[in-house]
C-alpha cells in the first residue's frame, strides 16, 4: 500500500473533487505508477480530516474516469493508463518488451515494397496520385479492395467498396455513418480498446454482450437486442481480439439471423481473418445486405501501410462516402497505390502467409515457455490471453511485470461496462522484436507467475 497523501488545501470547490483531481494529476505525473496500492477510505480520511463519505465519492470519481479500480478484501489500485488507453509507446527503461501492442513483426519483404514505390514514383501518372480523388477511392483502388475482400471468403465489387486510411479508420467511419451521439452500440463484453476510443470520440454507449470460447453468446445478444433496441454490433468474430476467439460457421449464421430480426447492421472486424490456415465464411457472408465488413493491410503487410477496405452495399457505401469526405476527404491515394500494386502482383498475399507462420511459431515458443499455465488462444494469433492463478491479480501482475521490464495489457482495458473482470492478461506475442526478445520477455513472466506479489512487493 502506497503512502499517497494528496494535497488538496489549495484546491477549491468540493472536497471530493479535490481528491479526484489530485490523484489524476499523480498518475499523469507518474507519482502513482499502475498497480499502486491506494489507502483504504478509512485511512485516508483520517489523514484528511475528511469523512468516510467524502473519500468514497472521490474514489468512486476516480474510477468513473477510468484511474482506479477496487476488488472487494484487497483494496483499491491504479489502473494501467486508465483502462481503455494502453501505455506509451516510449519505453520507461533500456530494454523494455512492449508487449501491449499487437503490431506484426518486421518481415523479409521491405524490399518489395522499396521497389514497389519506386515503380509508381517513375510512373509517368503519378500526378493522378497527389490530387483529389473520390471519397471512396480510385476505380483501380477499389477494384483491388474487392479482390482483398473475395480472397477472404466474401463476394464483393469494386462498387461496394471503400477505401480508408487502415481498418481501424475503416471501423471508426462506419460507426460514425450508423450512429448518432447517445446510441448504444453493441459489442463483446471484452473488445478492442480502440473501439472504446471511437465510442467516445463518437459519443456512442458501448453495451457488452457476454461471450464464451467461440465468442458472442446468441441468446445473450438476442436480449441484448430486446433490451437495448441498438440497431449497430461491432464484433471480432475471427481470432476475438483479446481471447483469441474463433466463431464457428454454425453460430455465426446464428448471429446474423439474430441481428436480421432485429434490423441490427454488423460491423465485422476482420482484420486477422488472414491468419487461420483454413478460414470460416465471415459474418457478413450470412448477411451482406445488414453488414459492414473491415478489413486491412497494417497486419499482413506493414503497419506503416495504413490501407483498409469497407465491404458494403452500393447503397451503404454512397453513405460512407459522405463520413468519408468529413472526416478525411479520401484514403491517401499513394499508399492506396501501393497496395493496390501489391495486391495485383500477389505480394501482399506472400507477406500475409510469412506473417502467418511467423505467428505460428512463436505461439509454438509462447507454448513451450508458459507450460501448464491457463491461456486461451489460437495456433496463429497474434496474442495470448493469459488467466493469472491465484492469488495474483491483475494490477499486481501488470505492474510486477511492468517493473522488471515487460508491458502486458490487463483485462481493464478490454472492457465494457463495469461488471465482473476476470484475472486475465493479454500479451502481445507479435510486437516482440524477434523470437530471442519475445523468449526472454516470457521467461520473465513465468518466473513472476512462480512467485507471490507479496514476494514481488518485497523486491521493491
Amino acid at each position: 500500500m502506497t503512502t499517497w497523501l494528496p494535497e488538496i488545501q489549495t484546491r477549491v470547490g468540493p472536497r471530493y473533487l479535490a481528491i479526484a483531481d489530485t490523484l489524476a494529476a499523480d498518475v499523469a505525473a507518474g507519482r502513482l505508477p499502475p498497480g499502486a496500492r491506494l489507502p483504504t477510505h478509512r485511512d485516508l480520511a483520517w489523514k484528511l480530516g475528511v469523512t468516510v463519505g467524502t473519500v468514497t465519492r472521490a474514489y468512486a470519481e476516480a474510477e468513473r474516469r477510468g484511474l482506479i479500480a477496487g476488488e472487494v478484501g484487497r483494496g483499491t489500485f491504479i489502473r494501467e493508463r486508465g483502462g481503455d488507453v494502453l501505455p506509451t509507446l516510449s519505453p520507461p527503461t533500456d530494454g523494455f518488451v512492449d508487449l501491449t501492442r499487437n503490431f506484426p513483426p518486421e518481415g523479409p519483404h521491405n524490399k518489395t515494397i522499396a521497389e514497389t514505390l519506386a515503380a509508381i514514383a517513375a510512373a509517368k501518372n503519378i500526378s493522378s496520385l497527389l490530387a483529389y480523388t473520390s471519397n471512396v477511392g480510385l476505380p483501380a483502388h477499389r477494384e483491388a479492395g474487392a479482390a482483398w475482400v473475395r480472397k477472404a471468403g466474401l463476394d464483393a465489387r469494386p462498387s461496394e467498396i471503400a477505401v480508408t486510411n487502415g481498418a481501424q479508420h475503416g471501423s471508426m467511419v462506419a460507426m460514425a455513418t450508423l450512429t448518432r451521439p447517445g446510441d448504444v452500440v453493441l459489442t463483446e463484453q471484452l473488445t478492442f480498446y480502440g473501439v472504446k476510443s471511437i465510442a467516445t470520440l463518437l459519443s456512442l454507449q458501448l453495451h457488452g454482450v457476454a461471450i464464451d470460447e467461440y465468442g458472442l453468446v446468441p441468446d445473450a445478444l438476442d436480449a441484448a437486442c430486446r433490451q437495448t433496441q441498438a440497431r449497430v454490433l461491432y464484433c471480432i468474430p475471427t481470432i476475438h481480439n483479446p481471447t483469441a476467439a474463433v466463431m464457428p460457421a454454425a453460430r455465426r449464421e446464428e448471429i446474423a439471423a439474430i441481428c436480421q430480426r432485429h434490423a441490427v447492421t454488423i460491423v465485422e472486424d476482420d482484420i486477422y481473418g488472414f491468419l487461420p490456415d483454413h478460414s470460416l465464411p465471415p459474418l457478413s457472408s450470412f448477411a451482406p445486405e445488414r453488414s459492414i465488413y473491415v478489413t486491412g493491410l497494417s497486419k499482413c503487410v506493414a503497419p506503416g501501410l495504413r490501407v483498409g477496405y469497407l465491404r458494403a452495399t452500393e447503397s451503404m457505401v454512397a453513405r460512407l462516402s459522405t463520413t468519408l469526405r468529413a472526416t478525411v476527404w479520401m484514403a491517401v491515394p499513394l499508399m492506396a497505390e501501393v497496395a493496390a500494386r501489391m495486391i495485383e502482383a500477389g505480394s501482399a498475399e506472400k507477406m500475409a502467409l510469412w506473417q502467418r507462420e511467423e505467428a505460428k511459431a512463436r505461439q509454438s515458443l509462447a507454448r513451450r515457455a508458459l507450460g501448464n499455465a491457463d491461456i486461451d488462444t489460437h495456433p496463429a494469433s497474434f496474442h495470448i490471453w493469459l488467466k493469472l492463478p491465484e492469488p495474483w491479480r491483475r494490477e499486481e501482475f501488470v505492474a510486477e511485470a511492468r517493473r522488471r521490464g515487460v508491458g502486458i495489457a490487463p483485462a481493464e482495458a478490454f472492457a465494457i461496462g463495469r461488471g465482473p473482470l476476470p484475472h486475465a492478461v493479454r500479451i502481445g506475442l507479435s510486437a516482440a522484436r524477434d523470437r530471442a526478445q519475445l523468449e526472454h520477455a516470457l521467461n520473465i513472466l513465468v518466473d513472476i507467475l512462480r512467485g507471490t506479489p507479496e514476494q514481488g512487493l518485497a523486491m521493491v
